[in-house]
């Protein structure tokens, strides 16, 4: 990677498997197939349309299965403005499959996905002709639980040292406890995530895989190396740790409709600041607001908030903006008296 930074405001590719989703409608139980939705569920492409709404070239790198679902995957991404164009269609693996059980007490998710289309992902993908022109790669810890090819194909991504990249590396570290051995996920995650440029990752997953006595000065000691490591602190707050120093940014009051997507549209906003050159706080600030569309949803995906309103609120003081409240159309409302 040369050595301008941030990378130059171009296109970010996104690779991974993104899954066709089931799940019930608000009122209907999920063993009612009369009230179950379809829509699509996977991080890298989350990111990627999050991205592409906030007006960055984004483009999603993976392969889907020749079905039914994989057409619906396909669409419902490059709809979001989404270059598709190089996903491959596998004629022998299917596309995966997710099922969504939500609960008062959280969400529960069934996984039909072994030997899918893009579990066959591998280190020979890095060949593609998109990634030698990209400006970052983002990668997530979801792929290298798919299956051993998938793991090479991050591990050779990141083997190369950050100074001969043609591109930035974005890792989110996004563990997904179902899909690995149990003793397996600590070790792995943590050196993948410290050979990337950019890490995000949740205080509470870091605290889960890493130590529970983790605070977000620690784990930014664990990851010494890249660049910049953001800590999200649920809805509290996310801090930035930069070559400068850190910085920490509360997140407005949202109320949750279904907390997943949430962090992939966070690193979004993030990623989408950086690339423009804004300053942490600024990016910190726009992860939240497209978090907070996320949120506001029952699927993975939600609308941004006008562009007028995006800005009016990255212009605010610090103290205006811990005034903040309320997601969707009330986002952007300030108390007066600040």
């Amino acid at each position: 990677m040369t050595d301008a930074w941030p990378p130059p405001c171009g296109r970010v590719v996104c690779v991974g498997e993104t899954m066709a989703a089931l799940a019930p409608a608000p009122s209907g139980p999920l063993a009612d197939a009369d009230h179950l939705s379809l829509s699509v569920a996977g991080a890298e492409s989350n990111v990627a349309m999050y991205l592409a709404a906030h007006g960055i070239p984004s483009t999603w790198l993976s392969a889907l299965g020749d079905d039914p679902l994989g057409a619906r995957v396909r669409a419902v991404v490059a709809a979001a403005g989404v270059d598709v164009a190089h996903v491959s269609t596998d004629p022998d693996r299917p596309t995966g499959l997710m099922l969504k059980n939500p609960s008062p007490t959280g969400t529960r998710v069934h996984y039909y996905r072994k030997g899918s289309a893009a579990s066959a992902l591998g280190p020979g993908l890095l060949d593609h002709e998109t990634l030698r022109t990209a400006a970052l790669v983002h990668f997530t810890g979801i792929t290298p639980a798919l299956s051993a090819s998938c793991r090479d194909l991050v591990t050779h991504a990141l083997a190369v040292p950050a100074a001969d990249r043609p591109h930035a590396i974005s890792f989110d570290v996004n563990h997904r406890a179902p899909l690995w051995p149990e003793t397996t996920a600590p070790q792995v995650l943590l050196d993948l995530a410290g050979r990337a440029d950019i890490v995000f990752v949740g205080l509470d997953e870091a605290q889960d895989l890493w130590g529970t006595h983790l605070t977000a000065t620690a784990v930014r000691e664990l990851l010494p190396a890249p660049r910049i490591v953001v800590v999200k602190d649920g809805p509290r707050e996310a801090t930035a740790f930069t070559p400068e120093g850190s910085t920490t940014v509360p997140a407005p009051p949202t109320p949750v409709t279904e907390p997943v997507g949430a962090g992939d549209a966070f690193a979004a906003g993030f990623l989408t600041g950086l690339l423009r050159g804004e300053p942490p706080s600024r990016s910190l600030r726009l992860g939240h607001i497209t978090a907070a569309s996320a949120l506001s949803v029952t699927g993975d995906h939600g609308p941004l908030p006008p562009r007028s309103t995006i800005d009016r609120l990255l212009d605010l003081t610090d103290e205006q903006w811990k005034n903040v409240r309320g997601p969707g159309d009330d986002i952007g409302h300030v108390d007066k008296r600040s």
